[in-house]
């Protein structure tokens, strides 16, 4: 795969082919995107393909890119939500023009259902949702117009400002656009353009009690803001004829809307409601949790902003929906760290040995911290008479093509000296407590003069030299690829295992210092990060990803 991806050149996308046009025929000076998420959730992977698009757009193109956020609901919109958001986007390394809300357009918004009243193109309704729903139609029959469409200019006027004033309870009356019952299109039979909702809201507080429908919010919002290029998902492609219709009659900067599949991935859910759920009921730790598909979760677990950025880059953007496999997010992390993670010792299962014949003092070795980067340096490695190697790092009776320690095998140990097994030492159970090795001296890495060559290579810590952490091992949340598309509850395919916690592990002790800024790379191990919840009684760290990619080894 790798070399593959390396050498595609990536082709321009549709929107790309789009732009390039406009510009070229001179409909814009320059190129304004928006990114505009509703506050009511953290983001997500899929989010963050929209957001580099965005982004990504403009600074190829020339331009800028505003951050709205789509508060136009205040029973789900929290602060929360806008400062993760925030956090987000700068973590994945852009930077926005213009923080906006759609709450800073809500006395324009007024005015432009003003506007529409006036030109007898709204008016005031008083049905149910449930008879609104029963009177437009189906997609095979047209709808029915109620009464209510035959109020006067004035009476909807008139009722539309006491909806303002808050003289009407939740759900009594909604405003309406007045468009075609019969059309094709069922958004544009006589869509609501704004609901009334007795909420305090994040931002304007107890201001309004009349809030405007997404798609009436939508449109404007980026006219008045003159954005060049808005960009959705694919199940907005039936509102853009509402989107057109509304900036059409209301005679406002021809704003145009353009769609791209949504991304989903393999082995997880990205609607925000049962992300929500898995939160509810427990059966993630927050937001943030390592295994989910969130923004935050996946720093938390210690994936790169640059291995994101590959990779919405790479899979780039289609019109047709697609489900990508959570394999090809994880290669580009692996390539990613591979570059930039800290070489560490960790034993995870420790089996303690004994060097007999090392009579010598405690000595400092040198290992280099990165063996890919040049000007990674080196760090010191404490080496004594007692260590730790990984239990299944021996084995009493091996096999013929069996190349790590084993009665009278020799192995390297790594950064360190030759060792060979001499002898073993059990419990009362019969379980192997501890093995007895010689060194060779004249083994040292770096200097080795003993000419003796051997196939396996072990990591190992200092007994007296070691700190103790916890590790939790993350893996894929869901069983199955497309949890959502499987019979029952989605929750029903939850993977039991995708947290595994070892309590006491034995690290070398240069991780004494770890920062969660920074990336590790376990020696054998795989890659790790340092956790949140870490403090001063004890390191915790999350593997990030493995070295290898063992799910498709095991699927085969």
């Amino acid at each position: 795969m790798s070399a593959e991806l390396k050498s595609e050149e990536r082709s321009i996308n549709f929107l790309e082919e789009i732009i390039e046009q406009d510009l070229k025929e001179g409909r814009y000076k320059q190129i304004v995107t928006r990114f505009p998420p509703e506050p009511n959730g953290y983001l997500h992977i899929g989010h963050a393909t929209s957001i580099c698009l965005n982004f990504g757009l403009t600074k190829k193109y020339g331009g800028y890119t505003n951050l709205r956020f789509d508060d136009t609901n205040p029973v789900t919109e929290e602060t929360e939500y806008v400062e993760s958001i925030k956090d987000d986007v700068k973590w994945l390394g852009f930077e926005w023009k213009n923080e906006l809300y759609a709450s800073d357009y809500f006395d324009k918004l007024y005015e432009f259902a003003i506007t529409l009243i006036n030109k007898g193109l709204a008016y005031v309704d008083d049905s149910t949702a449930e008879e609104i729903a029963t009177q437009k139609g189906t997609p095979t029959e047209p709808g029915k117009r109620n009464k209510y469409a035959d109020r006067s200019v004035e009476e909807n006027l008139q009722l539309f400002e006491e909806m303002k004033a808050g003289k009407y309870k939740d759900g009594e009356k909604v405003l309406r656009a007045k468009i075609d019952m019969a059309s094709p299109n069922m958004i544009m039979r006589d869509p609501l353009l704004y609901r009334i909702k007795h909420a305090h809201h994040h931002r304007t507080g107890d201001k309004w009690c009349i809030y405007p429908m997404y798609d009436f919010a939508h449109g404007q919002s980026d006219s008045i803001e003159n954005i060049t290029h808005s960009i959705c998902t694919l199940e907005f492609v039936p509102h853009r004829e509402l989107y057109d219709w509304c900036i059409e009659k209301l005679e406002i900067y021809p704003s145009h809307q353009y769609e791209f599949a949504r991304r989903n991935m393999t082995y997880t859910v990205m609607s925000k409601r049962k992300l929500l759920q898995l939160v509810n009921e427990k059966h993630v730790i927050g937001w943030d949790d390592p295994r989910m598909p969130t923004i935050s979760g996946m720093r938390r677990r210690g994936y790169t902003a640059a291995a994101l950025r590959e990779f919405c880059d790479r899979v780039g953007i289609s019109k047709r929906e697609n489900i990508v496999d959570v394999g090809l997010l994880e290669f580009f992390v692996r390539e990613d760290l591979n570059k930039k993670a800290l070489r560490r010792m960790v034993v995870f299962d420790p089996l303690k040995v004994v060097i007999t014949n090392y009579l010598a003092d405690d000595e400092m070795l040198t290992s280099e911290n990165n063996p890919e980067d040049p000007n990674g340096g080196t760090r010191e490695i404490p080496f004594s008479n007692e260590l730790y190697i990984e239990r299944d790092d021996f084995m009493e009776h091996p096999s013929k093509k069996y190349f790590r320690l084993a009665p009278g095998q020799m192995v390297r140990l790594k950064s360190a000296y030759i060792i060979k097994c001499e002898s073993i030492l059990k419990d009362e159970a019969g379980n192997i407590a501890e093995i007895h090795c010689t060194y060779i001296p004249e083994s040292k890495s770096g200097s080795d003069t003993s000419g003796i060559n051997v196939k396996g290579t072990l990591h190992w810590v200092s007994v007296k030299h070691a700190i103790s952490a916890e590790i939790r091992l993350y893996d894929r949340l869901f069983k199955v690829e497309d949890p959502s598309s499987e019979e029952g509850d989605f929750k029903d395919y939850i993977n039991p295992d995708s947290l595994q916690t070892i309590k006491s592990v034995f690290a070398e002790p240069a991780l004494k210092n770890a920062h969660s800024a920074d990336a590790y790379q376990f020696i054998r191990k795989g890659y790790f990060v340092l956790d949140k919840d870490s403090s001063t009684s004890g390191m915790i760290f999350n593997r990030t990803v493995g070295l290898k990619d063992s799910w498709a080894k095991a699927s085969k």
